[in-house]
């Protein structure tokens, strides 16, 4: 177990590591002057020799190589830069971002399991075969309804209609319903289709017989022994959902005229804010990597087979490197257990 989390943790290491790295290159290359956007559009009479001397109070005058392990170094250190635009330092332009935008979406993210999850319990509980069939078809118009379509659809409803949630701003809980119902859709009808098409398939597994020859009811076996082997394809993916809440803020935070990440991220974009779009990629990168880590350690207290299988493999390289056969007092592998919650 101690082999599998270390592992776990150096490729997330690596990954962050990559993500930096591609990132630096590729901003490099962009067609675009830092040291004039750091004097702004309005600064026509600046001579050749005052921009000379901003690129070398920047660095930006040394080899990319120089200014690439520069960079490394001060990341090292927590150093992101500072801003081009605004002329802070960007942990601190991305650290008032982050609380308004893990407001909506960590409230997204509970919306949409409990809108998913619930919508996929139903679809293969129901006895009703067309309500089956049609709550199985939602998930899928669900992905496709575009965002920003949806988020005007409930600002036109509940703020402008009923008058019940703000329309734009960011203060006061209220400000965070509309957001997060927007980002709890496509996130929602993700988990919904994968746990939905998993229950289906466990349904149809022999322990789910036995149990019912043994007495249990409907709730319990969907609940207590299906739920819990089907929610695992659902599991894997929980990085890609996090992802997904993340790219989806900078179109409700657009829409809604919420300060935040997504703000930031287009602000910073559109000013060709170098800095603070390498910092934001880092986020990025971080968010999917703490998610999947979490996933993947998370994974053998749910299904220890995982590990279980590792150590299975690593025994038979052993054996197979020992001259002459199986090693001596190795065991025959065992067999494969019943899935979690199976009846005994």
């Amino acid at each position: 177990m101690t082999r599998y989390v270390l592992s776990r943790i150096g490729q997330a290491v690596l990954v962050l590591w990559a993500a930096w790295t591609i990132s630096f290159f590729v901003l490099y290359v962009l067609p675009s002057d830092p040291a004039r956007i750091m004097l702004g559009p309005d600064a026509t009479d600046v001579t050749q020799a005052q921009l000379d001397a901003l690129r070398h109070q920047y660095g930006l005058d040394q080899p990319v190589l120089v200014q690439y392990f520069q960079h490394l170094g001060s990341l090292l250190t927590g150093d992101l830069g500072r801003s081009i635009g605004v002329g802070r330092p960007v942990t601190e332009v991305i650290g008032e971002a982050v609380g308004p935008t893990a407001q909506i979406a960590v409230v997204g993210l509970l919306l949409a399991i409990v809108f998913g999850g619930g919508l996929a319990v139903l679809a293969t509980w129901t006895r009703n075969r067309a309500l089956g069939q049609f709550l199985l078809q939602m998930p899928p118009v669900g992905v496709a309804v575009p965002g920003f379509w949806f988020a005007l659809l409930l600002v036109q409803w509940f703020s402008f209609g009923l008058h019940v949630f703000p329309a734009f701003g960011g203060e006061g809980p209220s400000s965070v319903v509309l957001p997060a119902i927007t980002l709890a859709l496509p996130t929602g009808a993700t988990i919904a289709q994968l746990l939905s098409k998993s229950l289906v398939a466990t349904l149809r597994e022999p322990y789910v017989d036995t149990a019912y020859a043994k007495g249990a009811g409907r709730w319990r076996v969907q609940l207590r022994h299906a739920l819990k082997n089907a929610a695992l394809p659902a599991l894997t993916v929980t990085g890609l959902i996090v992802g997904q809440l993340f790219s989806g803020t900078v179109v409700t935070e657009t829409v809604f005229s919420r300060p935040g990440l997504g703000r930031v991220t287009a602000t910073a974009v559109q000013g060709q804010d170098i800095p603070v779009v390498q910092g934001i990629v880092l986020v990025a990168a971080a968010i999917f990597v703490v998610a999947n880590l979490v996933v993947d350690l998370v994974y053998p207290l749910l299904d220890p087979r995982v590990v279980l299988a590792g150590s299975r493999r690593k025994l038979r390289e052993q054996d197979g490197a020992t001259p002459g056969g199986p090693a001596s007092g190795s065991t025959a592998p065992a067999t494969p257990t019943a899935p979690q919650g199976a009846p005994a």
